[in-house]
C-alpha cells in the first residue's frame, strides 16, 4: 500500500524561536503589530510504502525521531494518508 505522511516539526515551545522572532520583528515594522508571537518550523511531505498503516506509521516514527527532528529541540507531529 502507497501512503503519504504530512510532517510538521517545530521548536519546543518552552525554548526560543530566534526565526520567529527575526519575523516578528518584521511584521511590526510592516505595521502589523496586532501579531505577537511567530514560531517558524518544517513542513515535510513523505511518500511511502508499507503492508499496514501501523508499519507506515512506524517508519515515519523513526524517520522523524531519527533523522528529521532534533529531539532535543524540536517536536513533531503527522497526519498519515493512504495514497
Amino acid at each position: 500500500m502507497k501512503f503519504v505522511a504530512e510532517i510538521d516539526i517545530m521548536p519546543r515551545p518552552e525554548l526560543l524561536d530566534p526565526q520567529g522572532k527575526a519575523v516578528l520583528l518584521g511584521l511590526e515594522h510592516l505595521g502589523l503589530d496586532q501579531i505577537n508571537n511567530v514560531r517558524i518550523g518544517k513542513h515535510i511531505t513523505l511518500h511511502l510504502e508499507a503492508e499496514t498503516e501501523e508499519i507506515a506509521r512506524e517508519k515515519v516514527d523513526k524517520a522523524c525521531s531519527k533523522l528529521l527532528a532534533n529531539l532535543i529541540m524540536e517536536s513533531f507531529a503527522y497526519e498519515l494518508q493512504q495514497a
